[in-house]
């Protein structure tokens, strides 16, 4: 499967859809406390920047967004759909955010996951980033929280 990712509005009805399945997979594992979803019109900000993956026919299948801070960014709203899993989209989406952080200059992108996404987990990791403890206004670490970093001047030591 090839896969296309482009800036996108997060108010569209595709965006829409891939965040209310988003956010109906996490709700099934965590408490409200350890869940941190954002609306789509939450993500209508200048400090982010909301991508969509899609396949050369145009199907949407995935999506993230990346927040910038002073210092760093934060990877929010990850997330492909069954059917495009393990078929490179996860990593395209990771790879727009890092070009999106490194455009404006932010050399650590940060991220908070949850402890049953062991796929996500297993993508980050593969991807170079390092667990790390909470950030911003994050709770400390739980059962349910992971949360991981990675600068992007390591990754581009280590060719990623």
């Amino acid at each position: 499967m090839s896969i296309i990712v482009r800036y996108a509005d997060p108010l569209s009805s595709e965006a829409r859809d891939l965040i209310a399945a988003l956010d109906a997979e996490l709700s099934g594992h965590y408490d409200e406390e350890n869940n941190f979803p954002m609306a789509p019109e939450e993500l209508v900000d200048t400090k982010i920047d909301f991508f969509m993956a899609e396949t050369f026919e145009g199907e949407k299948v995935g999506t993230i967004a990346l927040r910038r801070y002073k210092d760093y960014a934060e990877i929010k709203r990850m997330f492909v759909a069954e059917p495009a899993r393990g078929k490179g989209a996860a990593q395209a989406l990771l790879k727009a955010a890092h070009e999106s952080a490194k455009q404006h200059g932010l050399p650590n992108v940060r991220l908070e996951t949850g402890s049953y996404q062991k796929a996500a987990i297993a993508l980050y990791e593969r991807a170079g980033y390092i667990r790390r403890s909470s950030f911003g206004e994050y709770p400390p670490e739980s059962e349910q929280n992971i949360y991981f970093e990675i600068n992007l001047a390591d990754e581009e030591a280590d060719g990623s």
